[in-house]
């Protein structure tokens, strides 16, 4: 509804002060001309916004007026409610959040306070994956306040290979997905994305960032994971699996649609793809006699050396320990 829009409309210049047209438009989801229409309309109901010309140019309100933020609905609350601090990781920034709950709790009407209560009872969020296993996120306080400042960071960073590198970075934004935090900044080299748990330590520089003029954090992000998963190696292989192997398989690895099959017996193939050969063999030797590879041979042709020469090491063990014995 027009009337949402232009709520919406004034909430994000409020939140953010300036935007262009072209920024609104695609917060909006609405055309350019349709922005300027309802520029329009707020301004003739005596709303005081304002046209900014220039290459810095876009809307914005005028800074000595504000709107009061509507009750929020059910449906709201309850989207907001499903964002419980606890998904955030760390403790600190956690409690920080329950605080802020807390004070909208109080601030709701006593009847949608019971409601809210009542969704916080019936919802828990576990951080911790199923094998214990949880992402570190102590330094990220400390990246966020970086990125809310505007200041340089320096930091010691383990890379994936495990080699730690001292960096002074431009921190840019952060980016969550999944329960795993992501630090885009600005580097000699250009943008690069950094994962928070690999930064050990950390520290605020008392120097401004350099941020790129044209920077979106949201379309930096669509297109480096884009590129990512382009150039991510892809080796893939047909199987041919006892059912209950198939349905592991099928949650644990990507598997094509357009290769799936079963067979009269209930056994099923699919084509799944794999990092690389050598993770492709180590899999398929896990499930045993649940599989059998169908293409590529080469891969068959591993298998069968990789077996063999465990069956031969299995001899060697067994005959060294009769030995011992005798």
């Amino acid at each position: 509804m027009r009337a949402d829009r232009l709520l919406s409309t004034l909430l994000l210049l409020q939140a953010h002060g300036r935007l262009s047209g072209r920024e609104l438009a695609d917060r909006l989801e609405v055309s350019a001309r349709t922005v300027h229409r309802d520029m329009e309309a707020l301004s003739a109901a005596g709303v005081p916004v304002f046209a900014l010309r220039g290459a810095r140019g876009g809307w914005r309100l005028d800074e000595d007026w504000s709107t009061q933020v509507p009750a929020l609905d059910e449906a709201e609350l309850r989207a907001l409610l499903m964002a419980q601090p606890r998904v955030i990781g760390d403790t600190r920034l956690a409690a920080a959040a329950e605080r802020a709950m807390a004070k909208l709790m109080a601030a709701l009407p006593v009847p949608m306070r019971a409601r809210a209560a009542l969704m916080r009872q019936r919802l828990y969020v576990d951080t911790t994956a199923w094998r214990g296993s949880t992402e570190n996120v102590a330094m990220l306080p400390m990246v966020q306040e970086a990125v809310a400042h505007d200041r340089k960071l320096k930091m010691r960073y383990r890379k994936a290979g495990s080699e730690v590198v001292e960096r002074v970075v431009d921190p840019l934004g952060l980016v969550a997905k999944g329960s795993t935090w992501y630090m885009v900044a600005n580097t000699p080299k250009g943008l690069r994305t950094f994962r928070v748990s690999r930064i050990e330590k950390a520290a605020l520089l008392d120097a401004p960032v350099r941020r790129p003029a044209e920077f979106d954090l949201a379309t930096f992000w669509k297109t480096s994971t884009e590129q990512f998963q382009q150039g991510w190696r892809r080796y893939e292989a047909t199987l041919r699996l006892e059912p209950r192997a198939a349905d592991w398989v099928s949650v644990c690895r990507v598997v094509s649609p357009a290769g799936k099959q079963a067979d009269p017996d209930g056994w099923v193939r699919l084509r799944i793809s794999f990092e690389n050969e050598e993770e492709a063999c180590f899999a398929v030797m896990g499930l045993g006699a649940r599989v059998e590879v169908i293409e590529p041979s080469e891969l068959r042709e591993k298998l069968i050396a990789g077996l063999a020469a465990a069956l031969e090491s299995a001899r060697k063990s067994a005959g060294a320990s009769s030995a011992s014995k005798g």
